[in-house]
């Protein structure tokens, strides 16, 4: 019986070691802190060395592995906390909130993005050479999984591609495919295939979710909301739930109360006027749902974030 737990010591260190190199990589790939887009199609890397207040995010289909720093996401009343042992799983443009907890000029957060091309993981996850397991029941946006050294492995092969762009054409898509091979096993391998097989009445909500991300601030017509899914009310209101967590009125309720906090926060916008631009029409009702969504009113706490106060309520 010893020797497994011998064992199990010694791949816990290849993991400690394999995330510790792959960290390196990325700080070395991006010297200075922010978003870093790559050579290689859809693969993003982040440095961030500063926490932050919760903001609103948008999560496109993709994975995202961390190998450094903490992160915590909102969605729909359900909390995911990544560290440097998470990878995360998004599967449509689902709406969030993001907020950076553990990250610093000696210890940033680093994590990369790979945008997930839905071809291939279809044609990954239906090969017949690889174990196929149930659906996962999880029916989010978002799920979290623990890094194993494969995994880790096959990202930084991926990260060596940008040492030789001439063989990034030829290799990244090879790359790309041992990357889902390895989620495929892990724990996450159901959610992934949930990804790849998610059917036309998920398509259909992503468009209802499109629609109101990009018309926030205008009154919300069910019936019109629906025709534009395609579908009937209720059925768009049980598949947006699924999705999201939450109804398509709390999600425009959320969208426009993000929106008017960045609107004060980042161009210096009285409470009055970001109310009325995101679509309030009665100022105590968004004082009333601001101070129940961030835990303070907005002018105070519009005076905490600018003062670094960045420990705000979700």
């Amino acid at each position: 019986m010893p020797k497994p737990k011998k064992d199990a010591r010694l791949s816990d260190l290849s993991v400690i070691e394999m995330r510790g190199s792959l960290a390196l990589r990325i700080k070395q790939l991006t010297e200075k802190p922010g978003e870093h887009p790559t050579l290689i199609p859809g693969l993003s890397l982040y440095h961030r060395t500063n926490p932050t207040a919760c903001f609103r995010a948008s999560y496109e289909p993709g994975l995202s592995i961390f190998v450094q720093g903490r992160k915590r996401i909102l969605l729909g009343g359900t909390e995911y906390l990544c560290d440097s042992s998470s990878f995360l799983l998004s599967s449509i443009d689902v709406p969030a909130q993001s907020q950076i907890i553990e990250a610093s000029e000696e210890v940033p957060l680093l994590s990369i993005f790979l945008r997930l091309d839905m071809p291939t993981v279809r044609e990954v996850v239906s090969r017949d050479d690889i174990p196929e397991v149930p659906p996962s029941p999880h029916r989010q946006g978002l799920a979290v999984g623990e890094t194993t050294l494969g995994l880790l492995r096959a990202a930084t092969r991926l990260l060596e591609l940008l040492d030789t762009p001439e063989d990034i054409s030829f290799l990244g898509p090879l790359a790309h495919r041992e990357i889902l091979y390895r989620i495929l096993q892990t724990p996450q391998a159901g959610r992934l295939r949930a990804i790849a097989t998610s059917g036309d009445l998920v398509q259909r909500t992503a468009r209802a979710i499109s629609w109101l991300r990009e018309n926030y601030a205008k009154p919300l017509h069910m019936e019109a909301l629906a025709s534009t899914a395609r579908m009937g009310v209720s059925t768009l209101h049980h598949q947006f739930r699924a999705l999201t967590g939450m109804s398509p009125l709390q999600y425009q309720k959320q969208l426009r109360l993000q929106t008017a906090r960045e609107r004060m926060l980042m161009d210096g916008l009285d409470a009055t006027t970001a109310a009325y631009e995101v679509g309030y029409g009665n100022l105590s009702q968004f004082s009333r749902e601001y101070s129940r969504f961030f835990g303070m009113p907005p002018i105070r706490d519009v005076k905490a974030s600018k003062h670094g106060n960045t420990a705000l309520a979700s």
